[in-house]
């Protein structure tokens, strides 16, 4: 299994700041975005690297999990270990608690590539609580107290596109692909009960395997709260004397009526244009739009006459 370096992927330094990896995986996030590169398998396979890398540099528990094994790895290197030779099990195995573990191998044949996350990033990160999934070759096995279920949990990554309109993961359960529904308006930590669906026990009866929702984050809109929030830019025109602009949403666009004398960062609100309610069918939150006037940068003779009339006035 190869490491993954997540800092060279997003191009910071291991001392990068939260803001800084933010901008970073934003940066790369809008250029090899699918919707940016259609039919590019390319820009799609660096596009879930640049999520698997975000995803654990932006949160500050798994930042340290990873630092903790990427220190263990690079000390076995300098010392002249074998490139791919490392055994991450036996190090995150020493890192875990107990619990039933079992192998990449065999979640793999459960969940196919539907997962999203790389081997590496699953076998430090795929266990979400309960039950637990270890490395490739792992062998420590716990037994569950009698006449109760074995329960698996598995992090799924889904898009933002997807937690809004709802969403499917097909599953191969002995030979037999099962789909399972996730449902619109799903945040991260969201369980999905696939009910029966897991490996089964020797009673012959199916585990329930709970899908752990992980919404990526989306370069065009960002969660706030409740909220989702986007950024339009505008001309200095249309703030000055108002007007209409596209505006896209998770919906499709809509028109925004600016009013004349529109300031740089004002902030308008969409009702009804945010995320699904899980719960309640047909209520939407809201889409916040910041607003950022485009300065001109170059402009004419006779424009650079308009301004300097206009500053008299």
């Amino acid at each position: 299994m190869d490491y993954k370096d997540y800092y060279k992927i997003l191009g910071v330094s291991e001392k990068a700041t939260s803001d800084e990896i933010k901008k970073a995986y934003r940066k790369l996030a809008m250029k090899y975005h699918p919707d940016r590169n259609p039919g590019n398998k390319a820009a799609e396979s660096h596009f879930k690297e640049i999520n698997e890398a975000n995803d654990v540099l932006s949160d500050p528990q798994k930042r340290a999990k990873y630092d903790d094994l990427s220190n263990s790895y690079n000390s076995w290197q300098r010392a002249g270990g074998t490139p791919g030779s490392f055994r991450w099990e036996d190090v995150v195995g020493g890192r875990g608690g107990g619990g039933t573990r079992i192998s990449m191998d065999d979640l793999g044949d459960i969940f196919g590539e539907e997962s999203g996350f790389s081997d590496f990033f699953k076998t430090i990160f795929g266990g979400m609580g309960g039950q637990s999934f270890g490395g490739r070759g792992s062998t420590r096995t716990a037994y569950a107290p009698q006449r109760q279920p074995v329960v698996y949990q598995q992090q799924v990554p889904v898009s933002l596109h997807e937690a809004y309109h709802g969403t499917t993961r097909m599953m191969d359960i002995n030979g037999v692909r099962k789909e399972i529904k996730i449902p619109a308006g799903v945040k991260s930590g969201t369980k999905v009960r696939a009910s029966g669906a897991g490996p089964t026990d020797e009673s012959g009866r199916g585990s329930d395997i709970y899908l752990i929702i992980e919404v990526s984050p989306d370069p065009r809109f960002e969660l706030a709260g409740e909220d989702i929030l986007t950024e339009k830019k505008i001309d200095l025109g249309t703030a000055v004397l108002g007007g209409e602009v596209k505006v896209e949403t998770l919906s499709g666009g809509v028109l925004l009526k600016i009013p004349p004398g529109t300031q740089p960062g004002r902030i308008f609100r969409l009702v009804g244009r945010g995320m699904p309610d899980l719960k309640k069918k047909d209520k939407f939150s809201n889409l916040l739009v910041k607003v950022n006037v485009q300065i001109p940068t170059d402009i004419t003779d006779e424009q650079k006459k308009f301004f300097e009339k206009l500053k008299g006035i």
